[in-house]
């Protein structure tokens, strides 16, 4: 019975885990450098180039979450027949994009 709930199956490695919260960390330092050059009234150049590294950090974190996923979870799905996350990990990647 699908019930709308994502049940994962598998678990991700310490260090699959570790790849990603160091990613999460240098994106949370960006986005903190933001805030104090906001605050100091930095110049707004300089700015946007520190949010254009807020989002290169966050899209190669989802970059390497994806590939996890295909790697581990999508791969056990297609070998169980499960469509349904392979639907949801399309959902996902729209959304992502």
């Amino acid at each position: 019975m699908n019930d709308g709930i994502h049940r994962h199956t598998h678990t991700h490695s310490a260090a699959e885990q570790r790849a990603v919260l160091n990613r999460l960390a240098k994106a949370i330092g960006h986005m903190e450098s933001v805030r104090r050059m906001v605050e100091s009234g930095r110049d707004c150049s300089e700015v946007l180039d520190q949010l254009a590294a807020v989002k290169a950090a966050i899209n190669n974190t989802g970059k390497l979450i994806i590939k996890n996923h295909l790697e581990h979870c999508i791969v056990e799905a297609v070998a169980h027949g499960d469509m349904e996350q392979i639907n949801e990990l399309n959902r996902s990647i729209d959304r992502f994009i």
